[in-house]
This record gives C-alpha cells, sequence and structure tokens, in this order.
C-alpha cells in the first residue's frame, strides 16, 4: 500500500502518519473507554492520568455531561439511552474510520475523510473550550486526541488535493 500510494503521487509520508495518528488515536479512546468502564465499576479508581484534582482524565470522562455524546446526544435522546454513547466510543469508530477509507483512493474517500476531520476538529475546539471555561480541567488524553485530530485534518487535505490532481492528470 505505501509504495502504490508514492507512486500514485500522494506525499511519501502520508500513509504512514495515517497509520500511527489512527492507532494512537485508536489506544487513547480505548483508553478513554476503560477509564470511564473502570470508574464506573470502582468509583476509587486512579487513571495514570489522573495527576491532581485539576489534572484528571477520569473526572472529565465521568463527572461530567460531555463525557458522553459531547453532552448534546441527551437533548434529543435518553440520557441512559444507546444512541447516548461516550465519547470515546466515537472515537473508536472515528480512527477506525479514517485508516479504513484511508485504504482507498477514490475521490469519494477522500473527500469523506477530509469532511469527518472538518467535524473531529470542530468537535476538538467544542470539547476544548468546555475543558478550559466550563469544567477548569487539563485532560492529558483529551487535549492528545485534539491534536491527533488537526494532525489528520492536514493528513487528510494533503491527501485530498493530491488525488483530486491525479485525477485531472488522468481524467
Amino acid at each position: 500500500v505505501f509504495h502504490m500510494a508514492a507512486a500514485q503521487g500522494l506525499p511519501r509520508w502520508e500513509p504512514t502518519a495515517r497509520i500511527v495518528l489512527g492507532l494512537l488515536g485508536l489506544v487513547l479512546s480505548v483508553y478513554a473507554l476503560h477509564v470511564e468502564l473502570s470508574r464506573e465499576r470502582d468509583p476509587e479508581y486512579r487513571a495514570m492520568c489522573d495527576l491532581g484534582e485539576s489534572v484528571s482524565c477520569s473526572k472529565v470522562f465521568t463527572s461530567s455531561r460531555w463525557g458522553r455524546g459531547f453532552g448534546l446526544v441527551q437533548f434529543f435522546v435518553a440520557k441512559d439511552s444507546v444512541l447516548n454513547q461516550p465519547n470515546s466510543v466515537l472515537g473508536i469508530l472515528f480512527y477506525t474510520l479514517q485508516m479504513g477509507l484511508g485504504l482507498s483512493l477514490s475521490k469519494k474517500a477522500a473527500l469523506a475523510l477530509v469532511i469527518c476531520s472538518w467535524v473531529s476538529v470542530a468537535g476538538s475546539l467544542y470539547l476544548a473550550s468546555i475543558l478550559a471555561f466550563v469544567l477548569g480541567d487539563f485532560c492529558m488524553v483529551c487535549v492528545s486526541t485534539y491534536v491527533i485530530n488537526f494532525a489528520l485534518l492536514y493528513t487528510n487535505l494533503k491527501r485530498r488535493k493530491a488525488i483530486e490532481g491525479m485525477k485531472k492528470k488522468t481524467g
């Protein structure tokens, strides 16, 4: 895949960057879900990312409404609805989609990657502002996923531009 993509006109770094960013995002999302589930089972559970009163990821994941469905889904469905999933589950789906769609060199896949990335960046900005101005907390896991989301947006914009350029040359 890597060699074929480079030969097709994509930046050489793009496939590797996508896999690394996707895997990092996936690991962080799975870890966030683990922290949330562990805290639900045991309220005394202390996560590795809990460094202090105002530097706590488990507090953000479990004791704020913004840890599920971005704090917005509960306005449309019941708080305990299957549709009101933890943000970490949405992250797992997002990063899996980024890596899966990244295997396709189609224009539609490139457009879907960019659209999903813009949505993730908007979500990141929204959640970062809640973290800073409402919760007054610093969540290392959260901030790391925000950085990954911006890097994926950059990667996807480069990919889309390269694919658009390929199609013009061949079409």
